[in-house]
């Protein structure tokens, strides 16, 4: 058969499939993620059916995804609402990095991987999923409780905190020197500060220059700001995900939520695309040994993350129901882990199993992260009722 017509086939036929799991995890109320690299698994290296053909789109398409995911990310937010949440929780911030990447080091360092994989696997188990955690609250209605603005505040601060590290992590798997690694962050810290310096004072600006009322030119202009933007930060040792990132937030007002309505459908589709090249270059005969590890890391960093959330809410006087929704909304892990391991793996610096422990974490933590924010409120109630002081009759 010619290659064309059978690279389209196995296209059509991965895009379908993916179709069909968005709409099996849209019925069961779950996240689609767990869906999406069960795929990659399906399709991948010692999967069900080895697909060889679409390697190069593939590739390329996981890319974009990544910048795409995290171009709407920043435009859920603008630079002064960034500034303030940074001043009111980089306390609980600092608590939640401190509490939630020392398992992941700690784990890496005891298999063996040596430093560079317990950085790696550090900010794998640090980072929620901001995407399955926006979701879930607005599918239970959780957006005006007391408890979310210290959750957003805080992964407010998780992203943030990604924008410093994904550079420090490239630099370090790419095997630069001290000096290099230095270098790279000190570019980091600048592009930061004058992306949030540009974007509080001159806002307005930028997104005039990417608006249109025209769709089609509203959107090939904001694409192609994201794509440019994105290969810039690379070529300046900044990640390509933080680039987008920063220009979401630049990005304001009107423009930013025409922009996420209009790009969505393609976050969606190249996003799903990322995580299965991810799934694709993971072969499923290595998860198994692993995966006594990814239970000991689900297990504890959903204790950490209820545990920081519930401290961080109980700081702003949120009630003990609060608080305990406000720990279980943050447990999901997701698209950030998979960046993370995915920087990695590419880079051919850490142990292969490396991207079968992060496979299986983010499976067990995307499941487990809705459950627990949906139940955790029934659960609390109950146990507010056991433990309520019961009225004597004489």
């Amino acid at each position: 058969m010619d290659h064309t017509a059978l690279a389209l086939i196995e296209l059509g036929a991965v895009f379908f499939l993916l179709g069909s799991l968005g709409k099996v995890a849209q019925r069961i109320g779950m996240s689609p993620i767990p869906l999406y690299l069960l795929g990659g698994l399906f399709f991948g290296q010692g999967g069900v059916l080895s697909l060889g053909d679409i390697g190069q789109f593939t590739a390329v398409a996981s890319e974009i995804g990544v910048v795409l995911l995290l171009l709407l990310l920043g435009l859920e937010y603008s630079a002064t609402e960034l500034v303030t949440g940074m001043r009111r929780s980089w306390l609980a911030g600092v608590v939640d990095l401190v509490a939630n990447a020392a398992p992941g080091a700690i784990v890496a360092l005891i298999l063996g991987w040596g430093p560079i994989g317990a950085l790696t696997l550090a900010g794998v188990t640090y980072i929620s999923s901001s995407g399955i955690v926006a979701k879930v609250l607005g599918d239970l209605g959780r957006l005006g409780n007391r408890e979310t603005p210290v959750i957003l505040s805080i992964l407010v601060f998780e992203d943030l905190a990604m924008a410093l590290y994904l550079p420090i992590l490239t630099a370090v798997l790419g095997g630069v020197s001290l000096l290099g690694g230095l270098t790279a962050v000190g570019i980091s810290l600048l592009v930061i500060s004058v992306v949030l310096l540009v974007a509080v004072r001159y806002g307005r600006i930028v997104s005039a220059v990417v608006d249109s009322e025209d769709r089609e030119v509203f959107l090939l202009r904001v694409f192609g700001a994201a794509l440019l933007v994105a290969g810039l930060a690379s070529a300046m040792q900044v990640s390509a995900a933080v680039g987008a990132f920063l220009l979401g937030i630049a990005i304001s007002g009107s423009t930013a939520e025409n922009a996420t309505k209009l790009l969505e459908p393609l976050r969606d589709l190249f996003a799903a695309a990322f995580f299965v090249v991810f799934g694709l270059n993971t072969d499923p005969a290595s998860i198994p040994p692993v995966l006594v590890w990814a239970i000991v890391l689900a297990v504890a960093t959903t204790a950490t993350k209820v545990g920081t959330g519930w401290w961080a809410a109980s700081r702003s006087g949120v009630g003990r129901l609060g608080r305990a929704r406000a720990g279980a909304a943050l447990v999901a892990r997701g698209e950030f882990s998979i960046v993370i391991a995915g920087l990695a793996v590419s880079a051919g610096a850490v142990e292969g199993e490396l991207a079968a422990l992060a496979t299986a974490y983010v499976l067990l933590m995307a499941m487990i992260g809705p459950i627990a924010a949906r139940v955790v409120e029934p659960v609390a109630r109950g146990l507010q009722r056991r433990t309520a002081p019961q009225t004597v009759r004489s």
